[in-house]
């Protein structure tokens, strides 16, 4: 068996997920969100595009996975599940049905069960056969929150695969920037990155990573087109270590070539807001003061028109398309409150069309029981990337 925690940790957090059932006065959880599934029990795979659906029982019973015939190999393996169901590919298969004669075996007829609905995990054609088959049959409610808010706190056996995430993303970065140059393929940037973090035993990210120069610097989305850099050119890359499907993200923009006085400026003014980000994401305080210090310290040097909405989010052990591990979003007014052991992802963009520069800095914090800790050690500096190395950028 390949568990990335010990067997006690999983029943545990079985264990709590079951209190959270028995608080709402629910019978089960039908489990589609694949983070769910490995943070219960360790099951690890990308089966989850299909249909896949673990049951979870208040009463103490054990967990019943359905899955596909590719993954029952691996849920034998990567999983403490032993109780599983096969769901099989036909013409006009339903495996929706396949679920309710699983129901029907567990006593749920006429209970009221949960359904993780926010989840990439559950197409909306998929949740329609659910719907369909059981309408009437039991009382479904949305059971989302129930296993994500266990996993916004992270135990100290997640936190030291956070870490050692940060660590890559650390040397990944290293790398790209000594990559970096004029005339150099954005192409080979981003391989310096992602082989360093292979290297070190890391896995693939669940979505980017965000590389792009010229004005695709302005996009702070991942979009193909690599292009070689300019002798004078800008370059905004956003990416995350991953190590265990724990994610820490990093994000910088740096010059190439050189850098002319209003992106100095820009800098000046990211630098400040994400340390003003990073003071005020303290345990006991709503998250959303750290949007208010992202805003107040744009605002006042004038960047109001180029800053975001929101300034990060939640990050943890999430699976493609999206390693943003949402909620919650750090936005102003938001008023879940920041405990120690949350993992955060804050970031400082500023986006100037009109202008054609870009520019942003960010970086993963862990929430402890003071303050919070930058888990990155990554200088906070404009740097002016030149093909020789780099230099911090200095008027």
């Amino acid at each position: 068996m390949a568990l990335q925690f010990t067997r006690e940790e999983h029943l545990a957090r079985i264990a709590a997920a079951r209190a959270r059932l028995q608080q709402e006065s629910l019978d089960a959880l039908l489990i589609f969100a694949q983070e769910s599934h490995y943070y219960l029990t360790g099951f690890d795979t990308n089966g989850y595009v299909f249909f896949q659906c673990a049951v979870l029982k208040a009463d103490g019973s054990s967990i019943v996975l359905l899955t596909r015939k590719p993954d029952f190999a691996g849920a034998r393996i990567t999983s403490i599940i032993e109780d599983i169901r096969i769901w099989y590919d036909a013409e006009g298969a339903n495996p929706a049905r396949d679920l309710k004669a699983l129901l029907t075996e567990l006593g749920l007829e006429g209970k009221r069960v949960g359904i993780e609905m926010s989840t990439y995990g559950l197409t909306a054609a998929n949740y329609e056969l659910v719907r369909c088959e059981l309408e009437g049959w039991c009382r479904l409610s949305d059971g989302s929150g129930i296993v994500r808010g266990l996993r916004l706190v992270k135990s100290p056996a997640e936190i030291a695969y956070v870490r050692q995430a940060a660590d890559l993303a650390d040397r990944a970065l290293k790398a790209m920037i000594e990559t970096a140059g004029p005339g150099v393929f954005e192409g080979d940037i981003q391989a310096a990155g992602q082989a360093t973090i292979f290297r070190g035993g890391g896995d693939p990210a669940a979505s980017g990573p965000v590389l792009g120069s010229g004005e695709r610097a302005l996009l702070i989305r991942n979009s193909t087109g690599l292009r070689q850099l300019d002798p004078v050119d800008q370059l905004t890359m956003e990416f995350a270590g991953v190590y265990r499907r724990y994610h820490a993200c990093l994000m910088r923009t740096v010059a190439i070539g050189s850098h002319g006085d209003y992106q100095q400026r820009m800098f000046d003014a990211t630098r400040d807001a994400l340390l003003a980000m990073t003071g005020a994401a303290r345990p006991g305080e709503p998250l959303g003061r750290i949007d208010e210090a992202h805003r107040r310290i744009y605002d006042a040097a004038g960047f109001e028109h180029a800053r975001m909405a929101a300034c990060g989010y939640s990050l943890g052990a999430t699976y493609r398309p999206n390693w943003m591990d949402t909620p919650p979003m750090l936005y102003a007014g938001n008023p879940t409150i920041a405990r120690p052991g949350m993992i955060l992802f804050l970031h400082a963009i500023l986006i100037d069309p009109p202008a054609g520069f870009a520019m942003s800095a960010g970086h993963t914090v862990l929430i402890k029981e003071q303050g919070c800790e930058v888990l990155s050690h990554a200088p906070l500096e404009y740097r002016v990337c030149n093909g020789r190395g780099w230099r911090s950028a200095v008027l």
